[in-house]
């Protein structure tokens, strides 16, 4: 009862049990920051070998243990061929192995739980019809170490193409038209973060003004400023860390209302005129 706010960030059950508490208490101020499941949307007109290396790091940054992992990859059909040939061989030059090594990109998952969720993720992508693409299997006979892992054929009713996975797994699908782009992009209960990658401004402007997400990312990913609002739509959660808006949440406004040396009944005449 004597603590007036809460920021949360964690997955979205949790956030859930956050806000049922809260409301069970004195209605405290909530503010949460919960799961992801981020679309990358790459255009024809995309600088091809920029956006290989963009995607890859969307997908494997940080074993793919990011809220905003850039995980759902929409690549427009000119170019989806050639880009299925090349991010298979990107992610086959992804270094996997001892986080305190320099050359190596790519560390273990954070315990055995996760290692093992997202394994169980994996075989479900196989079975629910996805092609696997590269990847897979745990790497190295110790710790947990996991491929950098690469789905083509996906649909947007799958698992791997709906759940926050927390782990290296990308979703390659692919798109005709922009309108197209934008329904499948926002086909999702998250909205925390979107990629767009294109030359053409009218495109970029048209994309992340539809794609429900608090951040949009053009021809960049993990942007992320000191000054610029960051938290999520749907159940991305609500709520804004970073910038000025990161600071209302914890902040209350009052009207203090002043009358001078005016009688009561002065005032009263006053406020009925009013």
């Amino acid at each position: 009862m004597d603590v007036d706010k809460i920021s949360f960030t964690g997955s979205t059950d949790v956030g859930r049990l956050v806000m049922e508490a809260a409301a069970k208490s004195n209605l405290k101020h909530v503010s949460l920051e919960l799961g992801g499941k981020s679309p990358v949307i790459v255009f024809d007109d995309a600088d091809l070998d920029m956006v290989l290396d963009l995607v890859r790091m969307a997908t494997f940054y940080n074993k793919g243990e990011v809220c905003v992992s850039g995980s759902r990859i929409y690549v427009q059909e000119g170019i989806y061929d050639e880009f299925v040939k090349k991010i298979a061989e990107k992610a086959k030059s992804w270094v996997v192995g001892d986080p305190f090594n320099p050359t190596v990109h790519q560390g273990p998952q954070i315990d055995k739980v996760q290692f093992e969720r997202v394994l169980n993720y994996i075989d479900l992508g196989k079975r629910e019809g996805a092609t696997l693409l590269t990847g897979g299997k745990p790497c190295g006979e110790k710790g947990y170490y996991i491929e950098p892992t690469i789905f083509t054929d996906v649909k947007e009713d799958m698992k791997i193409a709906q759940d926050e996975i927390f782990g290296p797994v990308m979703s390659l699908m692919k798109f005709e038209t922009i309108e197209e782009a934008i329904e499948k992009a926002n086909s999702t209960r998250y909205g925390l973060a979107a990629g767009v990658l294109t030359k053409d401004i009218n495109i970029a402007n048209r994309v992340s003004r539809s794609v429900r997400a608090g951040s949009i990312w053009i021809n960049c990913y993990f942007a992320i400023d000191k000054d610029v609002p960051f938290g999520g739509y749907k159940m991305s959660g609500f709520g804004k860390e970073l910038g000025m808006h990161g600071i209302e949440k914890y902040m209350q406004v009052k009207s203090v209302v002043t009358v001078g040396n005016m009688t009561y009944n002065a005032a009263e005449k006053a406020y009925h005129e009013y």
